[in-house]
């Protein structure tokens, strides 16, 4: 009999064949499946909707924020292309879900939350859990964190208006961003940043998503 991660795995896939013609990934890579099958998805979202805990879509988390969408926390992490030797930067920690499953396949995940109350809380389900290659603080991910880059790769989980100039400055040459950008909720894109050895960026929209807006965007 099916698990209910096994049901949700299967939507995932089913979901990757459907999208295929936008990502162009046919397939979840199976080290990215693997890893969504360890981190259990029922540790980071609320008690009150721990009944959907294995459903293929966001939860509220409270402070206006959410969980992200199974199928959209697998592309992102898949489009990074993580190695085991990478170091990664995310913003918006949030539950801590995301950056759980980072830590999974890479070296060590560097996570940043604007609202402290979100930060104390995936810290503690961290340490509770065993993720010991997660660093959180609390701040402003416009800023990145910049005593720790260059980065492997850099995932932000909120939408912004456009990609923050510290980011691009913090991402390794040769490295990768996924990033939603957009105004709130509407005409919002998944965008993969690659950045060549020369430091240009490579950047393209990969499919439409639905994302809370980034807190603490500013004009530069």
């Amino acid at each position: 009999m099916k698990t209910k991660m096994q049901y949700l795995l299967d939507e995932i896939e089913s979901e990757y064949r459907y999208t295929s013609g936008m990502t162009g990934k046919q397939t979840l890579d199976p080290k990215v499946k693997a890893a969504l099958s360890d981190v259990p998805r029922d540790k980071f979202v609320p008690k009150s909707h721990i009944d959907s805990a294995f459903y293929n879509g966001p939860l509220p988390i409270g402070h206006g924020q959410t969980i992200s969408q199974p199928y959209i926390v697998a592309i992102m992490t898949d489009l990074l292309e993580l190695e085991a030797g990478d170091v990664v930067l995310e913003i918006g920690t949030g539950s801590g879900y995301q950056a759980a499953i980072l830590s999974q396949l890479c070296k060590q995940v560097y996570t940043i939350e604007y609202v402290p109350a979100l930060a104390d809380m995936a810290t503690a389900s961290f340490k509770k859990l065993g993720y010991d290659n997660i660093e959180t603080k609390t701040g402003n991910g416009f800023d990145g964190w910049p005593d720790h880059a260059p980065y492997d790769g850099i995932i932000v989980t909120a939408a912004a208006t456009h990609i923050p100039g510290p980011l691009i400055e913090q991402l390794k040459p040769g490295g990768r961003m996924v990033i939603p950008l957009g105004k709130q909720y509407f005409h919002q894109e998944l965008t993969l940043v690659r950045k060549n050895e020369d430091g240009e960026l490579d950047i393209r929209d990969i499919l439409g998503v639905a994302f809370v807006p980034f807190q603490g965007e500013r004009d530069e």
